[in-house]
């Protein structure tokens, strides 16, 4: 999981995230964001989320467990 938390912190140009961080919070958190996402777990985990997926979570932790589960 922490391999993911580092992905998601450099497409949300942050240090570091934690499962409780809210992702509206974030100051990056957009569209661009999102279809970062959707591309790096494409690519990583060979699944495929649409936007509102990835927009029906609300913190980092959500969607870790998106991602993963």
């Amino acid at each position: 999981m922490e391999e993911l938390k580092d992905k998601l912190s450099e497409i949300l140009e942050e240090e570091t995230v934690n499962d409780t961080d809210v992702l509206e919070d974030f100051e990056y958190w957009d569209s661009l964001a999102i279809l970062g996402i959707i591309s790096m777990v494409s690519e990583n985990y060979k699944k495929t989320f649409k936007a509102a997926d990835i927009r029906a979570c609300a913190t980092i932790g959500d969607l870790c467990k998106l991602i993963l589960g």
